[in-house]
């Protein structure tokens, strides 16, 4: 699927509503990096048409935090791990609005067992345990913006 025009212009507006100060994305050939911080001398800039930009202008910059630094931000207790977001996206506690959270605090989760979804464009995709536990913390509500590597839940795994 190529991105058109009015793909990347959502993807900019999405970007300048949220929280993040960074956003890299690829797709192929095309690679699309914006920051709300300003340009970074080391990094070629991307350009958008004039056209084609938003109210708020929008610098181009490569910077990434290491997800270590971001998993980090989360103070952890012995034996607790995070579940953190695999992308940038919106999150979704449970499949649709009118069902249920995929989990609570105190569930009882398998290894591989979905926690959450995160969208983008249109694109759903599942947050999965890595070990089985017991969910001890939920980080994000329903429908907030997440980041790469942000901490989403805790789990106690079990022993």
């Amino acid at each position: 699927m190529e991105l058109t025009e009015e793909d990347v212009l959502e993807i900019l507006r999405l970007f300048e509503q949220s929280k993040f100060d960074f956003l890299q994305l690829e797709q192929g050939e095309r690679k699309i990096t914006v920051s709300k911080g300003g340009y970074l001398a080391s990094a070629p800039a991307a350009t958008v048409p004039a056209a084609a930009a938003p109210a708020a202008p929008v610098k181009a910059a490569i910077a990434v935090e290491p997800v270590s630094a971001v998993a980090n931000a989360v103070p952890l207790e012995p034996g607790l791990m995070p579940i953190l977001a695999t992308m940038v996206g919106k999150f979704y506690a449970a499949p649709s609005p009118s069902d249920p959270p995929y989990v609570a605090v105190g569930a009882a989760v398998e290894a591989g067992a979905t926690v959450g979804l995160i969208e983008v464009m249109k694109v759903f995709t599942s947050i999965k345990t890595e070990a089985a536990g017991t969910i001890e913390r939920i980080l994000v509500s329903n429908g907030q913006f997440v980041e790469f590597g942000q901490p989403l839940f805790l789990l106690r795994a079990k022993p």
